[in-house]
């Protein structure tokens, strides 16, 4: 008799099917929230898997800060083409202009957090029940604390102590009118199985991710993309240097790293010894020590 063998990969494969499975079954009107970043890349390959020949149960959404990065918008664009499922896209700019929010200035201008309003205008507008997402618990430590299913209060705010328990992979998503969920398929995956998953399956990303020579400046001991969006300083020097994303999101936000690594393989050596984290580039986690845990209870991703 042919014997199977289950690998660690296979396993998180599978529960995260199992999850957009379990959220199809029990909303009513899902989304997934998409940025052109390797980890929702990789909730729509898993979706994929969870539901093709049929079409996906739920849209594509993505919140356009206006200031992304041109290749992570272009292969959005080339994704939902090939793939053929709908795209809905929400602009940050959109609600500066309704007096929804405040366009941050300054050395440190971003509209990253600026996105959580506009993302609860979606969910009311388009009244979704569920959002998933791409978020993983080795990434910060308030994602440590998410449940799979992530229950929202009707002002979309996440209050951590009222999180429900979640024994034997069994999900509620049961909600009161009002209330939204985030539900979260790799939260076990880490950073370094996200990137031997992508090998193994071959998954295409943006060339962010990869080495390539780009201008970039450097502040408290980050290197800055070099861009209209970005304010410098006259004593800011822009270098062009050899460097990738560990992590894509607003330009504002999204710091380089200095890398040669132009493959998966090796991009996953160098994440096995490397001395920072992958939220170590992002320069919104720095504003504070709770930065990450105040966005989220005021709606964030």
């Amino acid at each position: 008799m042919k014997s199977y063998h289950l690998d660690y990969l296979d396993a998180l494969e599978a529960e995260a099917i199992y999850i957009l499975r379990e959220t199809a079954a029990q909303f009513d009107n899902p989304a997934l929230l998409f940025s052109g970043g390797k980890d929702s890349i990789l909730l729509v390959h898993l979706a994929l898997k969870a539901f093709r020949p049929g079409k996906f149960p739920f849209p594509l959404v993505h919140i356009d800060t206006g200031h992304n990065f041109q290749e992570a918008l272009d292969y959005r664009d080339n994704l939902v083409n090939r793939i053929g499922e709908r795209l809905i896209v929400r602009k940050v700019q959109d609600s500066i202009d309704q007096g929804r929010v405040k366009e941050e200035t300054g050395k440190h201008a971003s509209r990253n957090a600026l996105q959580t309003v506009t993302l609860l205008d979606a969910i009311a507008e388009l009244k979704f029940d569920a959002c998933i997402g791409g978020a993983r618990r080795d990434e910060e430590k308030a994602r440590a604390k998410e449940r799979i299913f992530s229950v929202r209060d009707e002002f979309g705010q996440w209050e951590p102590r009222l999180q429900r328990p979640e024994l034997w992979n069994l999900f509620n998503g049961k909600i009161q009118k009002g209330e939204n969920v985030r539900v979260f398929p790799i939260s076990n995956f880490t950073e370094l199985d996200v990137w031997r998953y992508i090998e193994r399956e071959n998954i295409e990303l943006p060339k962010l991710y990869f080495s390539h020579e780009r201008n970039v400046f450097s502040r408290d001991g980050l290197w800055y993309p070099d861009s209209e969006y970005i304010y410098r300083d006259a004593d800011e020097t822009v270098e062009k240097k050899t460097v990738r994303f560990r992590t894509v999101g607003d330009m504002t936000c999204t710091a380089a790293v200095l890398s040669h690594a132009d493959n998966v393989s090796t991009i996953i050596d160098e994440i096995i010894t490397a001395q920072t984290t992958e939220r170590g580039s992002r320069i919104d986690d720095k504003r504070s020590e709770a930065a990450m845990e105040e966005r989220k209870r005021g709606g964030y991703f």
